[in-house]
């Protein structure tokens, strides 16, 4: 990760447990669900249920990975993602959402990413 340390020189465990991941959506339920299911694999978890909270909180370096919801209130999982990758632009983003009008505007935004 990161060319930090070699990957094969720790195990599974310890690798996850290194892995620091943002979740963001404004559904505690989904939240604490993903959190729990990720947590008990041994990846260390923080979760926002609100996503101007979860980028005042946001540093460079801090997460690895960020798991978004598209539509949320208040900004939007794209708009998080810009202001994000604005601190840092390493964390790999994943986004979630529940809506399919949503994947026609992820092609736009991003029409290099294979999606």
């Amino acid at each position: 990760m990161h060319g930090l340390f070699n990957i094969e020189t720790y195990d599974d465990d310890y690798i996850k447990s290194r892995v620091r991941i943002l979740i963001v959506d404004d559904d505690p339920d989904i939240t604490l669900t993903i959190k729990f299911g990720l947590e008990k694999k041994g990846f260390t978890v923080t979760v926002f249920n609100d996503p101007l909270e979860a980028l005042s909180n946001f540093t460079a370096g801090l997460f690895d990975f960020a798991l978004l919801d598209v539509r949320m209130p208040k900004m939007n999982g794209f708009e998080l993602y810009r202001e994000i990758e604005k601190i840092d632009d390493s964390t790999k983003v994943c986004y979630i959402t529940a809506f399919v009008v949503y994947y026609e505007s992820l092609k736009e935004i991003f029409p290099a990413a294979k999606v």
